[in-house]
């Protein structure tokens, strides 16, 4: 490695990037340029006024991954030869390379130094290829490539040659920068058919730098197993099972980067969703994408995808499995077929002030009917209605009697016309018509059925009597859980459109909108009259006098440039054309029912670990998730090299995964941090006790590393008391208190997980748990281990690999 600011090689490469930099500001600069000439156009018709909408939405966006790559623009070099007697292996596409045959072609005429700058290149270089976030052309006529974005299939060399598999490559260099300025180059040399200079420097300076609470992007070490994932075909679902520590996270999301590039035509119209397991998790990757140059992205918790519903009550044990049972589909079908099933009783009304009887199996019939049409609950809602009416008018029409001579009605055909567009008005048959055949909307549709023992009987005779209580909520709702959500997704797919009036996202958004044009109007209105005073009577006609509020905001609703990805976001309907789904094993089967519908062509990304399947509902295997939907027609990547944990953390948990999982191996480690995983006793196994001991342990902890990111992890009955402890204690605020279920995905430099044995105990899947909290640290982890006074000082959980520290050591 080379980190002197004054060697050759950084001098080089400097002057190299500054040229790079520099294009990258004339294109940011003339795309500011061609967005504010393009926002100030006036005088457009309607279609043009729409297509300067759509052109600026494009420039923004394109300027938003102008700014996004500023931060490591140039991160690599290859110097490729052509193989004697062999040619081009072909890899150069027309944004192959910033060719370098006469050792000047840097960006924007920088001198460069020549292709046989060093002793390594003893084969000549014919081809030099900057590699970066973003492909980056000269401005020379002939638009030659300066900067390759790495998704580009001339980048893939940076990630896949090897000394024994060079690919062309001579020398593959990695270039470190802070800011716009270059700190150092790593080379790797495979002219003589080995690396001479070991590759993994710049992967290891990235594993052991201190974590953040972002996660930063891997663009610049992406290995060979990770970049193979990453550029595999779109089509299809794609598994990527892995281990703690094999990247599978920032796999999953250079993946969405990397289809974004490749299919943006269509990912931008139809956008991305990118699934994770809790906020805390989307907030960690959330600037990833962005780093990338890609904002059209999605992302969402599970429970975050039904558009007007957000959830806020806490579900219980019992509650979360029962709703996550497929049985729940059959639940929901018998409880919306409960509701078109008409009471057993005759219904008398007043027609013309004269009674009519409505006999129960008058309306038996007609909701039979109806439900052989096939049609969904509120689409069949009109039909019930017609025949209802139908059959009403007839009833009427019978008070009339037959001609007596030809025992012919006395009423025509127009008479029934008009006798049942009278009844079509009349309040009570209406209101009839309603409790019949009610039109509902999903959450009135689950509202109801929890509330009411009655109908959670008579849906879900197939649930125990505990299941059916875990439903149960008489109280009136006072919001929606997580677990509700893929439920209220099921009730929308049976029930049908919401019928208008009811409260929808949708109609609620352009009601909004409508009273937005209306004040935009009144204000214009009003601006006319203080202008009139003075006008000419022949005033020329004005958009305000040919055009009204609901048509200003349908005009609004067809020039809409919101991204792809905003939009998504509000319409339950929306077709995602790629879904990624981290932490995948713990979703319920409901769960991916709602995610299966939101993604018809099945183009998937699904990324977990079985092994640390936590929630009782989560997945057993990928077979079982996987089989209702697709069948046999997936396909499995696993990762198995283990970056994240240093080899005496991994060692431990390997113990473990071999507890859960004796035919499954651990993630080969690629490292060693030199310093064994800890346990420290304690008699005082209250939870005060408890939290203050692991409060103090955290606080000595983030003292001693105070660039680094500290993490309790404890049993979930111990959250709030440890919460409170580390509040209270200084020295202590910046630690991290989490359970391992929503620590799952995140890294930190220490973690200490407090009274392993508990956290065992309470979670459905234990060992799973422990696995978890076990694998969350790049640096050192600490076990505080309850052990009453007098009992033999032994290892938490039946753990091997870690070392007793007593007090004072």
């Amino acid at each position: 490695m080379s980190s002197d600011a004054e060697s050759p090689e950084i001098a080089a490469e400097q002057a190299y990037v500054d040229g790079l930099y520099l294009r990258l500001d004339t294109l940011r600069n003339e795309t500011a340029e061609r967005l504010d000439a393009t926002l100030a156009s006036t005088g457009l018709t309607h279609q043009g006024l729409a297509e300067r909408d759509l052109r600026a939405s494009e420039l923004a966006a394109g300027l938003a991954r102008l700014d996004a790559v500023e931060s490591g623009l140039c991160f690599g070099r290859l110097d490729l030869a052509d193989d004697e007697g062999t040619g081009s292996s072909g890899t150069a596409t027309e944004e192959s390379a910033a060719t370098d045959k006469t050792g000047a072609a840097g960006a924007h005429g920088t001198a460069h130094p020549a292709s046989g700058e060093t002793r390594a290149e003893s084969v000549p270089v014919r081809e030099r290829r900057y590699v970066g976030r973003l492909g980056l052309r000269a401005d020379d006529g002939e638009f030659t490539p300066l900067l390759i974005d790495w998704r580009a299939p001339a980048a893939r060399p940076f990630y896949v040659a090897t000394a024994l598999h060079p690919d062309r490559v001579r020398r593959r260099r990695h270039i470190r920068s802070r800011g716009r300025r270059v700190t150092g180059v790593w080379d790797e040399d495979f002219s003589g058919g080995a690396s001479e200079v070991n590759g993994d420097a710049a992967l290891l300076e990235a594993l052991t730098a201190a974590r953040t609470d972002r996660m930063s992007d891997i663009v610049p070490t992406i290995q060979a197993e990770q970049d193979e994932v990453i550029r595999a075909h779109h089509a299809g679902v794609l598994v990527v099972q892995g281990g703690p520590g094999t990247g599978k996270t920032a796999v999953a999301l250079h993946r969405a980067a990397y289809l974004l590039y490749t299919r943006r035509e269509r990912l931008a119209r139809s956008a991305v969703l990118v699934v994770g397991p809790n906020p805390t998790f989307l907030s960690y990757i959330g600037d990833v994408l962005p780093s990338l140059g890609e904002t059209g992205v999605l992302l969402a918790t599970v429970d975050r995808l039904f558009p007007g519903v957000t959830a806020r009550r806490t579900e219980s044990p019992a509650g979360a499995v029962t709703k996550g049972r497929l049985a729940m589909v059959e639940v929901l079908a018998s409880a919306v077929a409960d509701r078109g099933r008409p009471p057993g009783e005759d219904r008398v009304l007043l027609v013309d002030r004269q009674p009519l009887t409505v006999p129960a199996a008058l309306s038996a019939r007609i909701a039979a009917r109806v439900r052989e049409s096939g049609l969904r609950h509120n689409e069949a809602a009109p039909f019930f209605r017609k025949l209802l009416l139908d059959a009403l008018a007839e009833r009427v029409a019978a008070r009339y009697g037959r001609d007596v001579f030809d025992d012919a009605p006395l009423l025509t055909e127009a008479d029934l016309v008009e006798i049942r567009a009278e009844l079509a008005e009349d309040a009570d048959v209406t209101a009839l018509a309603d409790e019949l055949w009610p039109t509902l909307t999903p959450t009135a549709l689950l509202a109801g059925l929890y509330a009411s023992e009655e109908r959670l009987a008579a849906a879900a005779p197939e649930l125990s009597a505990a299941e059916r209580a875990a439903l149960h909520r008489p109280e009136a709702p006072a919001g929606w859980t997580a677990s509700d959500v893929p439920l209220l997704d099921e009730a929308a797919e049976l029930l049908g459109p919401v019928p208008p009036g009811a409260p929808d996202p949708a109609e609620a958004e352009r009601a909004e909108a409508v009273r937005l044009a209306r004040e935009a109007l009144e204000v214009a209105y009003g601006s006319r009259e203080a202008q009139s005073e003075n006008a000419d009577e022949a005033e020329e006609l004005a958009a305000w006098d040919v055009v009204d509020a609901e048509a200003l905001a349908e005009r609004q609703a067809e020039t809409d440039t919101r991204s792809a990805a905003r939009r998504a976001a509000t319409d339950r309907t929306w077709a995602f054309g790629h879904v990624v789904v981290d932490e995948a094993q713990e979703l319920s089967p409901m769960a991916w029912r709602l995610l299966m519908r939101r993604c018809p062509t099945r183009s998937m990304t699904l990324v977990g670990d079985i092994a640390q399947t936590g929630e009782a509902v989560g997945a057993p295997s990928w077979d079982a998730v996987l089989a209702p939907h697709v069948g046999e027609r997936w396909r499995l990547a696993e990762l198995s090299v283990n970056y994240r944990l240093p080899a005496e953390i991994a060692e431990v948990a390997a113990g473990v995964l071999a507890r859960i999982d004796p035919a499954r191996r651990a993630p080969r480690a690629v490292r060693s941090g030199g310093e064994r995983p800890w346990w420290r006793r304690t008699g005082d196994a209250t939870p005060a006790g408890l939290a203050a001991r692991g409060a103090a342990l955290a606080a000595a902890e983030h003292a001693a590393l105070p660039e680094g990111r500290v993490a309790l992890l404890v049993p979930r009955s111990l959250l709030p008391v440890t919460r409170r402890a580390v509040a209270a204690l200084a020295g202590a605020g910046e630690v991290a208190v989490l359970d391992p279920g929503t620590a799952k995905g995140l890294e930190f430099d220490v973690v200490l997980v407090v009274d392993p044995e508990r956290m065992v105990a309470e979670s459905p899947r234990g060992l799973n748990d422990l696995y978890v909290a076990l694998t969350r640290s790049t640096r050192r982890l600490g076990l505080l281990h309850p052990v009453p006074p007098g009992a033999p000082a032994t290892a938490p959980a039946g753990l091997t690999g870690l070392t007793e520290v007593r007090d004072g050591e």
